[in-house]
């Protein structure tokens, strides 16, 4: 899950600013093209980083999580995001396919092997990833934790969260009619697919509106105005993944960590993150022996919190030498 992360805010604690070496554009299944780009030492340890949303995109910030001369990094738009085509597009847009556009994007770029960073969704993303592909995974670096289980969906989107932020929860239930309110993902996921332009502007907006104001430990006034591009695809591809339950069985991603037995990884967690509370977080390290999990103690859930942004790029150094 991710809006703008504007984490731009913390660029002294980051890497000093890189730009790719190399970009392309990888077409995968039913008529979807990825965008991807390379930076940092060609010939580094391969590393890859894992956005948000689903549906975020990557931001240029992302690539300063690494050493540049240690890492050959790694960043790609996933399915319908960012700068990959067509927009906003959820057909053959499932985990599945995700994981699929990893392995096609390694074997494009003939990397052995990587380290792995993902952030909230990318958790998940990175984790499905690691299950089925272990052997290609050197260690993970993972923030904000998110896994898919229902006790995360309601807790931002039907108790839980709307408990601390009841105005904001108050202008995200508003549009819907009190009739559709047992089920807000899919109330949305109807609106956000109308064919009527203007009741999918106001769904993106509201649901991108109510993420938003939870990201950081400093609430951020609601956004006004038209959804922006990136907002649509945010709120589109979110709705049709969480509407299907990420396309995973309930668990599954906690329940299969006995297959990352061998993996390092450190897990970054906010202990205010509202997004992703920290109990997802400690459910995975329990699970995950080679874990070591960091709650930063003043922290919410998005990369540009100064703690959380400390830890990252702690971790990244850590396994510089794996």
């Amino acid at each position: 899950m991710s809006v703008d992360e504007h984490i731009g805010q913390r660029a002294g604690s980051f890497y000093p600013s890189i730009q790719p070496y190399a970009s392309g554009v990888l077409e995968v299944s039913d008529g979807h093209s990825l965008y991807w780009e390379t930076c940092g030492n060609p010939e580094g340890r391969p590393a890859l980083f894992l956005h948000g949303g689903p549906g975020g995109g990557c931001h240029p910030d992302y690539r300063r999580l690494f050493d540049p001369q240690v890492y050959r990094i790694v960043l790609f738009d996933q399915r319908g995001c960012g700068r990959s085509t067509p927009h906003a597009d959820i057909t053959a847009n499932t985990t599945q396919h995700l994981v699929d556009d990893v392995e096609r994007l390694r074997n494009e770029l003939g990397i052995e092997d990587w380290m792995i960073l993902g952030g909230s969704w990318g958790v998940a993303l990175a984790l499905a990833y690691a299950q089925r592909h272990p052997r290609r995974v050197r260690a993970l670096v993972l923030r904000g934790v998110f896994t898919a289980r229902q006790l995360e969906f309601d807790w931002l989107y039907r108790f839980g969260a709307s408990s601390l932020f009841p105005e904001g929860w108050q202008r995200f239930v508003d549009p819907i009619p009190p009739a559709e309110r047992d089920d807000l993902i899919a109330a949305y996921h109807r609106r956000l697919f109308s064919d009527d332009t203007g009741t999918r502007q106001e769904a993106a907006r509201t649901w991108c509106g109510w993420e938003g104001e939870l990201l950081t430990m400093k609430p951020r006034a609601p956004r006004t105005g038209p959804a922006t591009r990136g907002e649509m695809a945010l709120s589109r591809i979110e709705a049709h993944y969480f509407v299907n339950r990420a396309f995973l069985e309930e668990g599954e991603l906690i329940a299969n960590m006995h297959l990352l037995a061998d993996v390092p990884g450190v897990i970054v967690q906010g202990r205010y993150d509202v997004v992703t509370p920290p109990r997802t977080a400690y459910d995975l390290h329990n699970a995950w022996p080679r874990s070591t999990l960091h709650i930063v103690p003043d922290a919410g859930h998005a990369t540009s919190e100064p703690g959380i942004l400390a830890r990252l790029v702690e971790a990244t150094d850590s396994f510089r030498a794996l």
